[in-house]
């Protein structure tokens, strides 16, 4: 795992996560999820084993990424979202670099996630495009949220 950029620390505890600036991040800036309501944000939060980056001087949250997983065989990286006003300084990096390492202990067989603009992000941690799209199918809900 690369170095946290100065003045910035990665946290896998559950308690820092400040819901309300992710709910702001998520339903104003994430493309995947604009104008989601809080309430489906909170119940994916506690769902999901989630993460942050945090400011060290302030403890402000400024980046927040989640993973719904069974523990043992199977995870799905999302809502993975930087301050937008911090994007560019490795943040991103740190943020996904904790996850990565968060989840070794539990030797998940497969880790999946979507992209549609960070695939260089992903690409530094051991994402690659799926070997064969053609076995993976999908069902939409009735709610794009």
């Amino acid at each position: 795992m690369r170095p946290e950029p100065d003045g910035y620390a990665f946290s896998a505890d559950r308690d820092r996560i400040d819901a309300g600036w992710v709910h702001r991040q998520l339903s104003e800036h994430a493309y995947w999820a604009l104008g989601r309501p809080r309430e489906v944000q909170d119940a994916a939060n506690a769902g999901s084993r989630c993460y942050g980056v945090y400011d060290a001087a302030t403890g402000a949250q400024v980046a927040f990424a989640r993973v719904v997983t069974d523990g043992a065989t199977f995870g799905w990286l999302c809502d993975v979202i930087v301050d937008p006003e911090l994007r560019g300084h490795g943040l991103g990096t740190t943020l996904v670099a904790g996850v990565v390492a968060d989840l070794e202990p539990l030797r998940l067989k497969r880790l999946m996630l979507a992209t549609g603009d960070a695939h260089g992000l992903y690409a530094q941690h051991g994402w690659t495009p799926l070997r064969a799209p053609e076995t993976w199918m999908e069902r939409t809900g009735s709610a794009d949220l």
